[in-house]
């Protein structure tokens, strides 16, 4: 009854802690995707050279939390209309984006792009700039040690994280209830 998920909110250990805390959520991890560098370090992401961006691995229950309800975390969780930059973090490492592992996520993570910039666009925002893609193909690479539960092993750590203020709309369907 598991599935996999993969956001890109920016910096991913304030992303990883917000969503190791959803219930359903069994397991979450941190590292780099949608580069083009086999095995890339942190310190080569940081140049953003290899083009990755910083993702957090979702392990879910989906009888317990639906794709909806991680999709509903994921887009008021940062800014998604902030272009390779959340907060003081710049760089093409720290897009937005969502890397959906079948056709059903790929659909309920536009639809729900469409209802999110709904809600932006009445409250005077831009428009969302979130890169959602399939992962077939795509490699996620696990990101180092010290970077997995960071802020975990360091609570006073760096959240990182920016919003844009504006809430998901409510939501309710069945894993939910």
């Amino acid at each position: 009854m598991s599935q996999a998920a993969y956001f890109a909110t920016g910096c991913f250990w304030g992303a990883e802690r917000r969503f190791w805390q959803l219930e359903g959520v069994t397991q979450t991890s941190v590292g780099y995707m949608g580069g083009s560098k086999s095995d890339p370090t942190y310190e080569e992401v940081c140049t953003g050279k290899t083009n990755h961006a910083e993702i957090v691995e979702v392990i879910y229950d989906f009888s317990i939390i639906s794709y909806e309800k991680l999709l509903a975390e994921f887009w008021v969780m940062h800014d998604p209309t902030s272009l390779n930059q959340q907060g003081g973090d710049i760089g093409t490492q720290y897009r937005s984006a969502i890397y959906t592992t079948s056709a059903e996520q790929l659909n309920e993570a536009l639809s729900s792009r469409d209802i999110y910039q709904n809600e932006l666009s009445n409250n005077g925002m831009d428009k969302i700039v979130t890169e959602i893609l399939p992962a077939s193909g795509i490699t996620y690479w696990l990101a180092e040690d010290y970077h997995q539960k960071y802020l975990v092993k360091n609570p006073n750590g760096y959240d990182c994280h920016s919003s844009t203020g504006v809430a998901y709309p409510l939501i309710t369907s069945s894993a939910d209830e």
